[in-house]
């Protein structure tokens, strides 16, 4: 009885081996299969690219009419890949320095500024592969599970026991070999052969000698144009490169400074304060000629309803007050609530002033950036201007893109890794931007707003994309929806909500109508290219934000600086959900940086009753 115990078991084992091995070898070949057919459509520079995975070791760019670049690729188990980059034009057959430049030259500033932050498009290819791949090797299991099951139906019960009985006995070793045969096969795909190594006869261009491309090889047409451009277009990546590492270097420099300045003017400042009380103690006291000092009574009762005398001013009036024109007593008790009743701490018509009744290290910071336009380089400022003021938030005003083209999924990928973990990014579509970047850029982790109130660290915003696009070389299109329509949806929103500290919009004209509502204390935007400092409009105090790209009408944003750009520091204070003051920071064409002086948001000031709304200057389109 114990030996056929025994056999069952040993039969049961020898079953569950053999099923645990055909399992192995399904999921072995589904992950095989799904990693080396996995495709993903992305951006190469300028251009839309298929990315496909290959077995032969090489990176292969492959441009078409033009011809080939080829790099050994740093992937294990000689893995590789083919970029294959679209719309390179056919009628380039020939190399010629007036042809060339002229249908490519465009193209080579963008190659510029992709290489810049190549980054973001590895990683956007990398999870775009991982991803099909994963979707390939599921659909191929499911195909072998199926033929599996298929196989047992179709086979039938009697016949399967047939095929078992003679096969138990080598159950054990098929299930081992087919493993190992599969594996063997699998590797053996991926294997390089003769045939399948790099052509070393191909002349390697020296062109990218000290690069990362070191070593690559050309074929076709392409060889011309990289020898007769590529000095060019790698002497102005490099320019591009060491201006940007020496703004964020002076970015880095000049906040320090103006933290050190501002610390040693606050130390200055409470010094100044205290020998300011200390001596107002000293001359209050001498104040009281000694002949009016009431000396104690040592017999009173102290528990006495009058209380002890008051000593007096030389005005004979109680310390405290002082004796108005009318007869009547100014300060004194009263001055407890004069924040209550128009006094200190409050503007003339009530409204709370901002200053911060929070301690500094609690206050809210956040960065604004607007009109990035792509220029990817200021990427790494971004991340040093949040890292330096500890800021939590950072708010895009808009125009992140060019054109909001699929391409530019790398511009929106590199602005959304350039801000830190822990930092929440929140954004709005620019007239230049379009739903494809929107969507790009919030599967890089921005928060895009749509017309609804999200709150972030505390602070409720509400903003929406711009009304308009506009793509180069073409008119400004409308969304279905006017600026002033934008702006009576946006005003109705908020007023509607239970309270909203912050409206985000692109266009500053969108925002006036939401403004005068008085149910937004203040907006940030962007669109004009040049900053207009926190001013009331309305009921409400506007910020309008110049390019982060330095932007300059008729001048790329490729490359260096045309113009200056400029960063924001603001600081909100969560008790009174009001902001306390904002800081500009300026990177100039000369990549030296400015950090100014913060200052004070203004107060909102309230009309009279019945009296006009203030609304200082014309509001910008």
């Amino acid at each position: 009885m114990n030996e056929q115990t025994d056999a069952t078991r040993d039969d049961r084992r020898a079953r569950w081996l053999v099923r645990v091995a055909l399992a192995l070898v399904a999921v072995l070949v589904s992950l095989v299969y799904g990693l080396t057919t996995a495709r993903a459509e992305a951006g190469f520079g300028p251009h839309l690219a298929q990315y496909a995975v290959t077995t032969d070791d090489l990176v292969v760019v492959d441009l078409g009419p033009l011809g080939t670049l080829e790099v050994d690729s740093p992937l294990p188990l000689t893995l590789g890949a083919r970029v294959t980059v679209q719309e390179i034009p056919a009628s380039l057959t020939e190399v010629d320095d007036a042809t060339t430049l002229q249908a490519l030259s465009g193209d080579l500033q963008r190659y510029v500024q992709f290489f810049s932050a190549p980054r973001a498009t590895v990683d956007d290819v990398t999870r775009a592969i991982v991803a099909d791949a994963l979707r390939r090797a599921f659909g191929a299991l499911v195909v072998i599970v199926g033929a599996w099951w298929f196989g047992r139906v179709a086979l039938g019960g009697p016949r399967r026991a047939e095929l078992g009985a003679r096969w138990s006995a080598h159950r054990t070793q098929i299930a081992v070999g087919t493993a190992l045969a599969v594996v063997v096969a699998s590797l053996s795909t991926s294997s390089l052969g003769p045939g399948d190594q790099a052509d070393d006869s191909r002349p390697v261009s020296h062109v990218f000698d000290g690069t990362a491309l070191e070593g690559a090889r050309v074929t076709g047409r392409l060889g011309g144009v990289i020898d007769t451009y590529g000095a060019k277009v790698l002497a102005a990546y490099r320019t591009n490169e060491e201006f940007y590492a020496r703004a964020d270097e002076a970015l880095a420099v000049a906040w320090d400074e103006r933290q050190e300045a501002q610390a040693l003017e606050a130390a200055r400042a409470a010094e100044a304060e205290r020998l300011a009380q200390e001596l107002l103690a000293r001359e209050s006291a001498a104040a009281v000629p000694p002949e009016l000092v009431v000396p104690p009574d040592p017999t009173a009762d102290p528990t006495s309803p009058t209380g002890p005398v008051p000593t007096t001013g030389a005005t004979g009036v109680p310390d405290g007050g002082r004796e108005g024109v009318d007869g009547t007593e100014e300060g004194g008790d009263a001055g407890t609530d004069a924040g209550a009743d128009g006094g200190a701490g409050a503007t003339p018509s009530g409204t709370p002033s901002p200053t911060p009744t929070t301690p500094e290290e609690d206050l809210v910071t956040l960065v604004v950036v607007s009109d990035l336009h792509c220029n990817v380089g200021m990427a790494p400022l971004i991340t040093t201007l949040v890292e330096r003021s500890g800021a939590s938030v950072v708010l895009d005003a808009g125009d992140t893109t060019m054109n909001g083209t699929a391409v530019e999924q790398y511009c929106t990928s590199t602005f959304a890794s350039a801000v830190p973990d822990g930092v929440d990014l929140v954004a709005v579509g620019g007239n230049h931007d379009s739903a494809d970047s929107a969507r790009s850029y919030a599967k890089a982790g921005a928060t895009l707003l749509s017309g609804k109130v999200v709150e972030v660290k505390g602070i409720r915003v509400l903003g929406d994309a711009d009304p308009n696009e506009t793509r180069a070389g073409a008119a400004t299109a409308s969304l279905g929806e006017s600026a002033q329509d934008a702006g009576d949806r946006l005003a109705a929103t908020a007023c509607d909500d239970d309270g909203v500290d912050l409206l985000l919009i692109h266009t500053p004209a969108v925002g006036e109508r939401v403004l005068s509502t008085g149910c937004v204390p203040a907006q940030v935007s962007g669109h004009l290219h040049r900053r207009t400092d926190p001013q009331q409009v309305g009921l409400g105090v506007r910020f309008i934000s110049s390019s982060t790209a330095g932007a300059t009408l008729g001048q790329a944003t490729v490359g260096p600086l045309n113009g200056t750009a400029e960063l924001t520091v603001l600081r909100w204070d969560p008790a009174t959900r009001l902001f306390v003051d904002h800081q500009v920071v300026r990177v100039s064409p000369s990549a030296t940086v400015d950090v100014l002086e913060r200052v004070p948001w203004p107060t909102i000031v309230r009309p009279e009753r019945g009296g006009p709304v203030p609304i200082n200057g014309p509001v910008p389109s």
